[in-house]
């Protein structure tokens, strides 16, 4: 199995993972998964950027784990993973081509003025969805069960990512069809 499958399903079972280890086990002997979990990333990512996200989602997760509690530092992972896309879009904003505008470029090299305006707002709405999607994961972690953590950031959370990836192409379907 290559290593970024392994990677995406483990990313994807992470709040599962997390919610039965701590059913079953103590919440530091839980600590070395998830670092070997973002070993794995590491080596899956090319990108610069997307190796100092982890690498900072990693010291987060520690910092959080041993300085203040084990239990909420494993379940701290979903807020950093939102606080870092959140900081890869927005940067973007200042880049010359945005996050979205360059995924977009890979299948239409020369895309319009039009589209690369188009890209920017996209680019700025995923910035306010990561805001309110880390916002309720760290509500989730500090005030609700274990159980509503896991069913928001294992289940709810990529409901919403999929939400906002079907409407966003219905929109751009749209606004292809008007040019």
């Amino acid at each position: 199995m290559p290593i970024r499958i392994l990677v995406t399903l483990l990313t994807l079972s992470y709040p599962f993972a997390v919610y039965w280890g701590l059913q079953h086990f103590d919440a530091l002997s839980l600590l070395p998964v998830l670092l070997l979990m973002l070993l794995l990333r590491w080596q899956g990512e090319r990108q610069v950027r997307d190796r100092m996200v982890i690498i900072v989602s990693a010291l987060g997760v520690l910092l959080v784990t041993l300085l203040w509690d084990a239990q909420l530092g494993l379940k701290f992972y979903p807020v950093l993973v939102n606080l870092g896309l959140l900081v890869v879009f927005a940067s973007s904003l200042f880049a010359s081509q945005t996050v979205i505008e360059r995924l977009a470029r890979i299948s239409e090299p020369d895309l319009p003025p039009a589209g690369v305006a188009y890209t920017r707002k996209v680019t700025q709405a995923w910035c306010v969805f990561f805001v309110v999607n880390g916002s309720v994961s760290m509500a989730t972690l500090l005030w609700a069960s274990e159980a509503t953590w896991m069913l928001y950031n294992g289940l709810i959370a990529y409901l919403l990512i999929g939400t906002m990836l079907g409407a966003e192409w219905l929109i751009r379907q749209r606004v292809r069809s008007g040019q």
